[in-house]
């Protein structure tokens, strides 16, 4: 018997986008974003329109649930890291006021990151060749799947967001030279920023199907595009942050506080975004 034909779109070992005929003819799409976060495949019925087929209840109540908690915490986590950059500026408290705002800020980032992470491993699956219908699995807490690119651009992001929790520690240390300093806070701050920026880019490849370019009427490609350039600024703020051994002074504390403030509003902005993109 002749299988189905199938189209897979996406980038290198990622299959981002699945078009296959189903047996009763017509056609249905698998796109990774929607399915994930809005339980949605599309269907091309013969002689119908084109309709959207929907997770079952179980699973929509799943991915609201899980949307509402990753949102809320990329939220709040933003806020305060632009309450923990605003202290640092314009010095209305010392250094262990600004480092406890940022602490209490990774700890709502980290939060974020691991739900972000459950959202892929519990998202209703696509049965390729078959009815174009998702499929509810049972619920897990951890899952191995490199070959996908949504779970690893979210699992990157949760390992970024702790390796973070270890900079926000060791920003608590006091008495440390400028040597220490740049080992223990500015290097994995950097290693952080690297990886925020590794899982934006895998987003960028989801919701694109491989190359990036502009999808201004997507709600996603917009929440993508935010969280990019608020990794972007961060970068820059760590750039900024290195501690010079001559002087034992940051490079530029200006843009090392500026960079943060306005990456984190852009992590704050995203994630009320985020709270549309909802089954």
């Amino acid at each position: 018997m002749r299988q189905p034909e199938q189209r897979a779109e996406g980038a290198g070992p990622f299959t981002t986008r699945l078009t296959w005929q189903p047996p009763g003819g017509g056609s249905a799409v698998w796109e990774s974003r929607p399915a994930r976060r809005r339980g949605i495949i599309t269907v091309h019925a013969p002689g119908a329109a084109t309709r959207h087929a929907r997770a079952d209840a179980l699973a929509l109540a799943r991915l609201r649930r899980l949307n509402a908690i990753a949102a809320t915490a990329f939220v709040l986590g933003g806020a305060l890291f632009a309450v923990g950059a605003a202290v640092a500026q314009f010095g209305s408290g010392d250094g262990t006021t600004s480092a406890s705002v940022y602490f209490a800020g990774g700890l709502c980032f980290n939060t974020g990151g691991y739900v972000s992470l459950l959202q892929v491993i519990n998202a209703p699956r696509h049965v390729p060749g078959g009815e174009g219908a998702l499929v509810t699995r049972r619920w897990r807490w951890w899952s191995y799947e490199p070959g996908r690119a949504d779970w690893l651009s979210a699992f990157v992001l949760f390992a970024g967001t702790l390796v973070f929790a270890v900079d926000l520690l060791d920003s608590f240390l006091r008495g440390l030279t400028a040597q220490q300093i740049n080992r223990l806070i500015w290097a994995p701050d950097m290693i952080g920023c690297v990886l925020f920026l590794i899982s934006g880019h895998l987003a960028v490849v989801e919701i694109c199907h491989g190359r990036p370019r502009l999808l201004p009427r997507e709600l996603g490609w917009w929440i993508v595009a935010v969280n990019q350039l608020g990794s972007a600024l961060f970068m820059v703020s760590a750039l900024a942050a290195y501690t010079r051994p001559a002087t034992g002074s940051m490079s530029n504390a200006d843009i090392a506080n500026w960079g943060t403030l306005a990456g984190a509003l852009c992590f704050s902005a995203a994630g009320v975004l985020q709270f549309f993109e909802r089954p």
